[in-house]
C-alpha cells in the first residue's frame, strides 16, 4: 500500500542532503513519522499545513517497512500509518510539489485523492 509525508521544503532539503530523516518537529516530539493513506491526505493538509507554501508530497511504499509500520489510531479514531524508524531518501517512491490552489487549500496530482 502506498501512503504519502508532507514536508516543508526545509524538511524536504534536509533528506536531500543528508538522505534519511527521522521526520518533521512533531514526529520527533510524537517518536515515530506522521504519515497517511490517500484518504487521509486533504485532511492532514488541511489540519497541519494550512495556507502555507512550498510544501512536497512524498509518496512510499508501506509493504517496505516490515514491523517498522504500524496503524495506529488517530483523528476520529481512524488508523494512522507510523512509521518506528528513519525514513531513507532511497525508500521515496516519487515527490511531487503540493501547491496551493486558489481557494487556498492544496492541490494535490491528479488522481491520488479517492
Amino acid at each position: 500500500m502506498i501512503v504519502y509525508k508532507i514536508f516543508r521544503a526545509q524538511e524536504w532539503e534536509a533528506l536531500l542532503d543528508r538522505g534519511v530523516t527521522f521526520g518533521t518537529p512533531a514526529d520527533l516530539a510524537d517518536g515515530f513519522i506522521h504519515l497517511s493513506t490517500a484518504a487521509q491526505l486533504a485532511g492532514t493538509a488541511e489540519r497541519h499545513f494550512a495556507g502555507e507554501e512550498g510544501l512536497v508530497l512524498a509518496a512510499v511504499d508501506a509493504e517496505d517497512f516490515g514491523a517498522a509500520m504500524r496503524w495506529e489510531p488517530s483523528r476520529g479514531g481512524a488508523l494512522f500509518p507510523h512509521l518506528y524508524r528513519k525514513l531513507r531518501l532511497c525508500e521515496v517512491m516519487w515527490h511531487k510539489p503540493l501547491p496551493l490552489g486558489p481557494d487556498g487549500r492544496h492541490v494535490f496530482p491528479d488522481g491520488l485523492l479517492p
